[in-house]
């Protein structure tokens, strides 16, 4: 299992926070970048987030607008899911200890210094533009996340996620083909009842043996793989694709056709072409990386739910 690196959850709120973390409480400020259930997310600190990825990640050559119109929507996206998880945790997590926040800060100081080169704190506020409290807040942040999962999460839920996902940590690999009609947020309901029964009716041809998938696939399909017949190549049970997708298309045998299958992205109908055993696992031996999958996999769901329950506005273009 050591191929599939992943920071575990304990360091993965404090990680993002301290980066990401945006200043909801400065006194009002200006200009505002969004607003999240009325809690500003101000435009300065977006800035400084992009300029701060835009300096790392373009560092042979400035960007084009479109590149950094996207670290830009990126980087909005994640200071406002930061913000909605700090609200939730207020409202589900007990205060952090304010001892322990000291002890959490005076460690991230010290290890400051033992990064290469090292830097005092005072060289990562200036390269950052963070200042004392807002890391401190980002610490308390995480420190509610701990332990709320520490509350929320029984050994009973990582192991029956681990069975349940068991294709995954056995690294079993399926390939596929799909013709898809593609959906939007604007896309009507007529719209939506039309792209569905069109692939009932091409699926109904394709089980009666009228038509072959892959020139289905090229006459109908709005995927870039259409020209190859709807090709998607292998991929893993999690992380690659849209959970529907992929959990339909793993309850595939070799050779089969799905029924039409709902996603983010429209509607499809899937072919699985081949699948590739992996290797056993032990639970016992990986149960600390189930945990972590777990809760990342929580922390997902907990973010689109406060996403829909939530009022977003974004004020910048």
């Amino acid at each position: 299992m050591t191929e599939r690196k992943t920071v575990p959850m304990r360091f993965v709120a404090l990680l993002g926070l301290v980066v990401l973390g945006s200043t909801v409480w400065a006194q009002t400020p200006a200009k505002l970048a969004a607003t999240v259930n009325g809690e500003p997310v101000p435009l300065a600190d977006l800035d400084r987030v992009v300029e701060m990825i835009v300096k790392e990640k373009f560092k042979m050559q400035p960007p084009t607008d479109a590149q950094r119109r996207q670290v830009r929507m990126e980087m909005l996206t994640l200071l406002i899911n930061d913000l909605l998880m700090k609200q939730f945790l207020r409202k589900q997590a007990p205060p952090a200890d304010p001892v322990e926040v000291d002890k959490q800060f005076g460690e991230f100081v010290n290890n400051l210094k033992t990064q290469k080169p090292p830097r005092t704190f005072q060289e990562f506020t200036q390269e950052t533009g963070q200042t004392e409290p807002m890391v401190r807040g980002n610490i308390a942040a995480t420190l509610q996340w701990i332990a709320y999962v520490k509350a929320a999460v029984k050994d009973a839920d990582v192991e029956r996620y681990y069975a349940e996902s068991k294709d995954f940590f056995d690294q079993v690999a399926v390939r596929a083909s799909h013709i898809v009609i593609r959906t939007t947020p604007e896309t009507s309901d007529g719209e939506r009842v039309q792209a569905r029964n069109k692939l009932t009716a091409l699926r109904a041809e394709l089980a009666g043996g009228k038509l072959e998938f892959a020139e289905a696939a090229k006459q109908h399909s709005q995927c870039p793989s259409a020209p190859t017949g709807g090709d998607i190549g292998y991929f893993s049970r999690k992380g690659m694709l849209d959970e529907n997708f992929a959990r339909v298309a793993y309850a595939l045998k070799v050779g089969e056709i799905s029924d039409v299958v709902e996603t983010e992205f429209g509607y499809h109908i899937i072919k699985v072409t081949d699948r590739k055993a992996g290797q056993p696992s032990d639970y016992q031996k990986i149960k600390e990386e189930v945990r972590d999958f777990y809760i990342e996999e929580l922390r997902q769901k907990l973010l689109m739910q406060q996403h829909k329950a939530g009022k977003i506005d974004i004020m910048v273009p």
